[in-house]
C-alpha cells in the first residue's frame, strides 16, 4: 500500500506545518484491502509516530477501517500501549473488550470545551485516537487546537496573570455521583471514574492520585486534586504548551452538582480571572480547526501538544475513542 498527503478545506498551518496532516490511500483499489493496510501500519509505525509528533494530529481518510473492531485492529498494529480511562469525567461506554470506548456521551446540544484529555489527573494519556463510526448530519466536529499557539495567546492576553498561573498551577474540584448521570457532560460516577465498587477501593485510587475527598449524604463524593501544572514545557517538541483543563472546567463543568466557575482554582486557592477566561475562550475559537467527519475517518492526536473539543450537532453521531500511554 502507498499513501499520499492531501488536504481538507478546514486545515491550517501551524509553524509552517499542516494541521492536521491528512493522508489517504494512493489508489482507490487499496482502500478496501484491510490486510495490506494492517501490513502498512506495521511497516510504518515509527514514521507515522514521527509525523504525529511533528504535526500534532494526523487524519487518516479513506482507509479500510469499517467498524470498531477495525479501528482496534489498526491500533493493535502500532506500538501505542492501551491505557484505561481512570480519572476521566465524561460518561463513556466500553465498545470492545480491550481498548475502544465511546467518546463523550453528553447531550448533542452541548459544546464540550477545549481540553487536554485528563489533564486534571497526575498521569494523563500521551495520545488519543478517534474513529468516526457515524457522522452527524450537521455540526459535531471534534475540534482541534494547537497548544503552543493558545499558550502564546494566553500570555499575550495578560502576561502577568499567565505567569501567575504558570507559577502556582491549578486545582480542580468535582462532585461525582454514585451512579453515572448521562445527562451531564461530566456525569461519570465515582465508581466508573475510579473503576471501583466501594468506598475503600475508590479512596485508594483517590489517594494514589493525590486527591482529597469528602463523601456526601447522597452517595456522591467531592474531590479536590493536588496542585497540577497549567503551563508545561513539552520536551518532545521543545515548546511551551497550555496543558490543563482550565477552560473546559471553567466553562463546561456545570450540572446539578457542579459549577464550572468555582470548580477550578489557582495554586493559592483563588478563582480564575473572568476577563482572561473569556478572552482565552475567544482565542481558542479563532485558532482552532473544525473539520466535518466522514465515516471511517481516524484521527490521531498528540495529547501533550493538541487540545480537542466537540461542537454541538444534529442527527446521529457516533465517535469512538482510545487512549494510550506516552
Amino acid at each position: 500500500m502507498s499513501i499520499r498527503i492531501t488536504s481538507i478545506p478546514e486545515q491550517k498551518q501551524v509553524n509552517g506545518l499542516d494541521f492536521p496532516l491528512v493522508v489517504e490511500p494512493d489508489h482507490p483499489a487499496t482502500a478496501n484491502d484491510q490486510s495490506a493496510f494492517h501490513d502498512w501500519v506495521v511497516e510504518n509505525k515509527q514514521p507515522l509516530h514521527e509525523l504525529l509528533i511533528k504535526h500534532g494530529a494526523v487524519l487518516f481518510r479513506g482507509f479500510p477501517v469499517p467498524d470498531a473492531n477495525g479501528f482496534e485492529a489498526m491500533l493493535n498494529r502500532t506500538n501505542y500501549e492501551n491505557m484505561p480511562y481512570v480519572g476521566g469525567a465524561a460518561p463513556r461506554t466500553q465498545v470492545t473488550t480491550s481498548r475502544i470506548v465511546t467518546a463523550n456521551e453528553s447531550p448533542a446540544s452541548e459544546k464540550i470545551p477545549f481540553h487536554h484529555e485528563m489533564a486534571q489527573v497526575p498521569t494523563p494519556p500521551g495520545y488519543i485516537f478517534f474513529y468516526c463510526d457515524t457522522a452527524p448530519s450537521k455540526g459535531g466536529a471534534t475540534s482541534i487546537l494547537h497548544s503552543g499557539e493558545i499558550s502564546q495567546a494566553f500570555f499575550q492576553i495578560d502576561s502577568d496573570y499567565a505567569e501567575h498561573i504558570k507559577k502556582t498551577g491549578v486545582r480542580y474540584i468535582r462532585v461525582m455521583p454514585e451512579e453515572t448521570d448521562t445527562g451531564s457532560a461530566i456525569g461519570r460516577s465515582w465508581k466508573e471514574t475510579f473503576q471501583a465498587t466501594d468506598h475503600d477501593s475508590a479512596e485508594q485510587e483517590m489517594e494514589n492520585a493525590g486527591m482529597t475527598w469528602q463523601w456526601l449524604k447522597d452517595g456522591s463524593v467531592r474531590t479536590v486534586t493536588k496542585t497540577l501544572p497549567a503551563i508545561r514545557f513539552d520536551d518532545e517538541t521543545h515548546q511551551q504548551v497550555f496543558f490543563n483543563s482550565i477552560i473546559a472546567v471553567y466553562t463546561g463543568w456545570n450540572d446539578s452538582r457542579n459549577k464550572g466557575e468555582t470548580a477550578v482554582v489557582d495554586g493559592e486557592g483563588q478563582y480564575m480571572n473572568r476577563e482572561v477566561m473569556d478572552q482565552t475562550v475567544a482565542a481558542m475559537d479563532e485558532l482552532c480547526v473544525n473539520f466535518a467527519w466522514q465515516p471511517g475517518d481516524v484521527l490521531w492526536v498528540n495529547n501533550h501538544t493538541v487540545l480537542h473539543a466537540r461542537q454541538p450537532y444534529e442527527g446521529d453521531r457516533k465517535i469512538l475513542a482510545s487512549i494510550a500511554i506516552k
